[in-house]
Parts: structure tokens; C-alpha cells; sequence
């Protein structure tokens, strides 16, 4: 009370009644109370945010590469008679597995035989009559000239024995290689002939099989530049190995190998085409099967792989991360990202080693502003589960392909282990 008092001038309180001085009294409380509190409120101290981290760490990464495929047999032939003649037998099952030389239609050989009959009675009859004039000819009682017609027609005689016995065999139409064999085309009682445009049946190997997928030529330089550069290792001293995906997005459990590449480019699409050889002995791959093929390409000794729980996207749709710096400030980076494996990101640039990427705690932050890292120890398992082997991971459940995983894109990267 004295305190409100010392506040207003002497002559002022003089002239108050009592019930001015009592509003005047609260008035000039208030405000000092207000002042309090507006200093305790600039006197409270602020905190600064805890977000959790992953720091980068070069790792070595094999880059692979997915391109769609066709399936192709290994060796194909056309089954087609050589002679004329009406199909007598069907001698196999459709569907089934043949091998070389089994017999699959039998055609009326009556004609053939007779005519082989024929060529061996003359060739008999001719072989008699050269062996008399064999012994003729010692005494002079045959010229030589006649000695040799008898000897020409002989030999003659031989060739068109060979002949009718060819064409005797023909009659039976054997398998030329082992295989599945398809849909007949003819049935007993057809006429067929030599050199027809339909082919009876066909028959397909399909173990092993070809695969046979399209790459485009800047890509094949990409990765040549990318060998020679060093950026790229080869993966191994074997051929290049290959995995498939089938239709149903399963991953085909055998590898195969690499074989060749053309070595013309397509003018009109510019492309090259790639083969490989995978083993199929439960004949699971049909010729004409569409396939998608993981070609590994190489090595990457310093690549980076992040959570993708650190990285986002921007209205642009520009991937950006938030990075905390040595002076614990928060940057904001635009990044080029690589393939996506499981829930993890590769990045082609806008982190290097040793950066912290801000994986938790996004919400609370904001570029420019200050932020403390989380304490090693709580983010311990987050970072090793973050490090791991992804290749162990693309062998467990069914060998599983990286590829394979909800996000991956055209090509796919697998994590081997962090290098030293």
C-alpha cells in the first residue's frame, strides 16, 4: 500500500476520493504484476529438439540390372517327311519327351520295299554277270570294252540298291533331337510329301534354355564406362550370372549365365539383344514365356545406402533429406536417388560419407534451425538393422529377388557389406 502511494504524486492522491484511490490502488498492481510475469516468460529457457540419426557409410553395393525376356529353346527342329506317302502310324504321345531317333509316324512303306526288292534282285543278277566276265576277260574271250559296261552297270546297280533302301528308312520318321515334342500336325491317312511347307511335329529342347532379353546400347556404354572408370568392379571371373522373375512375380530358384551379346544394334529401337542359358530340368520354363531378368552388372566398393524413412519428397517431387552438420544445425538436401531395396534408398548424390541424415524427429525440426543427435545407444539396433547384409536378405523366403521387393525400379542394388 505505502508502495502505491510513493508511485503517484502527493498532490494527485490529495485530490482523490476513496473510491478513485482503491481503483488506482489495482491498476497500477496489475501492471506490476503483468511486468513479472512478461519477465519470467523471456527468462525461460528453450530446448533445443532431439531427432535421431543414421550416419552414411560407403558400403559395398552389387548393381543389378532388370530387363524384360523371352524364353527360347534350346534347339528346335521341324519334323518334315522326305518322301511321299500316306501316314500309316502316329508312334509317340503329344506333350511327351522324345529322344534321338525315336520313331514317330511310320508312313506305308509297301512301294519302297517293292522297290528295294527290285534294286537287290537286279544288283544280284548284275553281280553273277560280272563275275563271269571277271573270268572271261582273263582268256580274251570278252573285249575289254564289254567287260567294263558289265562292271558300270554293277556299280550302278549298287547306288540305286543304296537309294531304295534310303528311302525304305525314310518311312520311318525318327526324332532328330531330344525333346519335348508338340501337336501333330497330320493324322494316320494323310498324305504327305518330301519338302512340304507344314511340318508334321515339332520338337523342342528345353533343357537347357535359352533367355533372351533386350538392353538398350547407352546402357551397355554405361556400364562399360562405369568398368573402365573403376567405379564399377566386375563381380567375378565367371560369366556375368542372371536370375529370373516369372509372371507371378516369383523368382525362379536356378541362376544362369550370361552367353553372348549381339553384336548388331537395332537401327529402329536401338537395342541389343542379350542370351543367356539357364538349366530347366523340371522344364518349369516354356519357350515364349515372358521373364524379367536380373543381370547383375557389377560391384560398387563406395556405395551409400539410406533408410527411406529419412528421405522425402518435395511438391515438385524432388527427393530432400534433412542433414544435421558439425554445427548442429539442420540442411535441407536435394538428392538423386539410385534403386530402392526393401526399405532402403541409394543415393547417387547430395550425401557423402560421414554425413548424420535426420531419420526421426522430422516433425520437430526445421532447415537452418539447431538440433541435437540422440544419444549412440538408443539408435544402436535402428543403425545396425539400417547396415545389414540386403544380400542375405534376397536369398531367405524362396530366394527372393531384389527386385522383387514393393519399390524397386527398373534396375536393382543389392548391399554386401560396409567396406573398410
Amino acid at each position: 500500500m505505502f508502495l502505491i502511494y510513493m508511485i503517484l504524486p502527493l498532490n494527485t492522491l490529495c485530490r482523490l476520493n476513496s473510491k478513485q484511490l482503491t481503483i488506482s490502488m489495482l491498476a497500477v498492481g496489475a501492471t506490476i504484476f503483468l511486468a513479472g510475469c512478461n519477465k519470467g516468460a523471456t527468462n525461460a529457457p528453450q530446448t533445443t529438439p532431439v531427432v535421431g540419426v543414421f550416419e552414411v557409410k560407403p558400403q559395398q553395393v552389387s548393381v543389378f540390372t532388370e530387363l524384360p525376356g523371352r524364353t527360347s529353346p534350346y534347339l528346335i527342329a521341324e519334323v518334315r517327311p522326305q518322301i511321299n506317302g500316306i501316314v500309316q502310324k502316329r508312334l509317340f504321345v503329344e506333350g511327351a519327351d522324345v529322344n534321338a531317333g525315336q520313331v514317330l509316324y511310320q508312313i506305308d512303306p509297301a512301294l519302297y520295299k517293292a522297290a528295294f526288292d527290285s534294286a537287290q534282285a537286279n544288283l544280284q543278277s548284275l553281280q553273277l554277270k560280272a563275275d563271269r566276265f571277271k573270268e572271261l576277260i582273263k582268256i580274251n574271250a570278252i573285249s575289254k570294252q564289254e567287260y567294263d559296261d558289265v562292271d558300270a552297270s554293277y556299280k550302278q546297280a549298287l547306288a540305286a540298291l543304296q537309294t531304295a533302301q534310303i528311302n525304305l528308312g525314310y518311312t520311318q520318321i525318327s526324332s532328330p533331337i531330344t525333346g519335348r515334342v508338340g501337336i501333330s500336325n497330320f493324322t494316320p491317312g494323310a498324305l504327305v510329301s518330301a519338302n512340304q511347307v507344314n511340318a508334321l511335329t515339332t520338337v523342342q529342347q528345353l533343357d537347357p534354355i535359352y533367355v533372351d532379353v533386350i538392353q538398350s546400347s547407352s546402357d551397355l556404354m554405361r556400364i562399360k564406362r562405369a568398368l573402365e572408370s573403376g567405379i564399377l568392379k566386375r563381380a567375378g571371373k565367371d560369366a556375368v550370372k542372371m536370375k529370373l522373375i516369372l509372371d507371378d512375380n516369383i523368382a525362379y530358384p536356378l541362376g544362369g549365365k550370361f552367353q553372348f551379346s549381339d553384336v548388331t544394334v537395332d537401327p529402329g529401337t536401338g537395342s541389343v539383344t542379350l542370351r543367356a542359358v539357364f538349366p530347366n530340368p523340371k522344364h518349369d520354363l516354356l519357350p515364349g514365356m515372358f521373364v524379367r531378368a536380373v543381370l547383375e552388372e557389377g560391384v560398387n566398393e563406395q556405395g551409400l545406402v539410406v533408410p527411406q524413412q529419412g528421405v522425402t519428397h518435395d511438391a515438385r517431387g524432388n527427393a530432400t533429406a534433412l542433414v544435421l552438420n558439425k554445427e548442429s544445425k539442420v540442411e535441407l538436401r536435394v538428392l538423386e536417388l539410385g534403386d530402392a531395396i526393401g526399405d532402403k534408398w541409394v543415393v547417387k548424390s547430395g550425401l557423402s560419407a560421414g554425413d548424420q541424415l535426420i531419420v526421426d524427429g522430422v516433425q520437430k525440426i526445421k532447415p537452418g534451425a539447431l538440433a541435437q543427435a540422440a544419444p549412440k545407444d538408443a539408435s544402436k539396433e535402428a543403425t545396425k538393422e539400417a547396415t545389414k547384409d540386403i544380400s542375405k536378405e534376397a536369398v531367405q523366403d524362396g530366394n527372393k529377388l531384389p527386385s522383387q521387393q514393393p519399390q524397386s525400379k527398373q534396375s536393382d542394388t543389392v548391399v554386401d557389406k560396409p567396406s573398410k
